[in-house]
């Protein structure tokens, strides 16, 4: 399959509000030769990155936007203009190629229009961009409501934050402090030739100057380090590990924070992780395996504290909470295609609903570690401020960290050009039981 082909199909499934590109797009890479899987993988997710912008472009190219029927020819059209834009295919092909796909969505009547649109486009986007420019969301190419939200909560930061979601992330490792330390893995790396320096925040982090094929790094396959963003690595040290303890990381998916903890702390009595569904716990046993590590795996919802707790107090919870994963958009673009304003008020609910079914299950003395990798603060701050409100027996610990911005609550991480993810944390303390 044509890789333009193959990165529509998935982007029209994004755009038809029917999945993310982490779900559609796999399907899509299997149709395609495997010296074009790059290509589509770049087209996609290239295209998801800059479709607040390239959007508002198409809908001054065209004289009525599409049916909702013709996602597929919209994402199509999207696919080459990011090609025209932002990649370094020449123009001749980019038009032709993606023009000659639409006969494969069995849509011959767009050939014409995409024709002409594209080299319209060839000849006056670059006018009509400028004049757009003074539209945040053109400049910034964040849709205008997240654009409105990071400008609020954010006014000294904003712009940097969109730069950094628009930026390709860096590629960061974790090392297995069981096998090396980090000193130790950089020379191997220096042997290797791969070129890396050692994370600000995170002692276990390694930050790569150029991303590479995991197979290529010394010890993957056993065990001895992992991809993982600093922000992330930050959970195993402010937990405050020691042996004897039983832990619980909930909504633990894909299950990097739970075999860092174990890295962290090998005297562990007890490791449970949750997640709300069972096939994303087949991830976290895949990665559980290769680093050679165990924990007890729960597929359920983790408010349903009858239906998978035993009674026994944890001294530690990590509390990884679903939210709007708007502080990683440069690793999953299509968030801005997904995400909408009304999503932010459900998913805070749902963080309040998981702190108070989870606090039970914490003895008096655990701490508890709230975290999200949201930029947002009614999902941070916020949700951490509402809950200490209700719960007399909770306190906030400060934070072991000079990464992030303090906040009212905990700290907030925003993405950096070249470092780490948008993340959020909190910690809390269990002073007395609830009455």
């Amino acid at each position: 399959m044509n890789p333009r082909l193959a990165a529509a199909r998935a982007l029209a499934a994004v755009l038809n509000g029917k999945a993310s590109l982490n779900s559609s797009l796999p399907a899509q890479l299997d149709k395609v030769e495997e010296r074009d899987r790059g290509l589509t993988q770049d087209l996609a997710f290239g295209t998801a990155r800059w479709q607040p912008r390239l959007d508002l472009l198409a809908a001054q190219l065209l004289q009525k936007p599409f049916k909702a029927a013709d996602a597929d020819v919209q994402a199509l059209l999207l696919v080459g203009l990011y090609q025209l834009f932002y990649s370094r295919i020449p123009a001749h092909a980019a038009i032709g190629e993606t023009v000659g796909c639409a006969d494969k969505l069995k849509k011959p009547w767009a050939k014409g229009l995409l024709n002409a649109v594209l080299r319209r486009a060839q000849r006056e986007g670059e006018a009509l961009l400028a004049d757009m420019e003074r539209d945040p969301v053109v400049r910034t190419a964040h849709p205008r409501w997240l654009q409105k939200s990071l400008k609020a909560f954010w006014p000294e930061q904003w712009e940097a934050i969109c730069a950094a979601n628009n930026a390709h992330p860096p590629m960061i490792l974790r090392i297995n402090r069981r096998h090396h330390s980090r000193d130790a893995y950089l020379a191997l790396l220096d042997e290797a030739g791969i070129s890396a320096s050692a994370c600000q925040y995170s002692r276990d982090g390694i930050v790569l100057a150029e991303a590479c094929d995991v197979r290529g790094l010394p010890g993957f396959a056993e065990g001895w380090v992992s991809v993982q963003d600093e922000a992330a690595q930050l959970s195993a040290d402010l937990l405050e590990l020691a042996p004897g303890q039983r832990v619980l990381d909930a909504c633990c998916a894909p299950g990097g924070k739970t075999c860092h903890l174990l890295e962290a702390e090998p005297g562990l009595a007890h490791m449970v992780a949750i997640d709300l569904e069972a096939k994303r716990l087949t991830r976290v046993r895949e990665n559980l395996d290769r680093l050679k590590l165990d924990a007890e795996l729960i597929a359920c919802d983790a408010r349903d504290t009858a239906s998978w707790w035993d009674g026994k107090p944890f001294q530690r919870i990590l509390l990884d909470a679903p939210c709007s994963a708007t502080g990683v958009i440069r690793r999953h673009p299509d968030i801005k295609l997904t995400r909408q304003a009304d999503d932010i008020p459900a998913l805070a609910t749902l963080q309040g609903e998981l702190l108070d079914a989870l606090w039970p299950t914490l003895e008096v003395g655990g701490m508890l570690l709230y975290a999200t990798c949201s930029s947002l603060p009614t999902e941070n701050t916020e949700v951490i401020d509402a809950f200490l409100a209700r719960t007399p027996g909770a306190r906030e610990l400060d934070l072991a960290t000079e990464a992030g911005l303090r906040q009212p609550h905990g700290r907030q991480l925003l993405a950096q050009e070249g470092g780490h993810d948008g993340f959020y944390y909190a910690k809390l303390i269990k002073i007395a039981a609830s009455r």
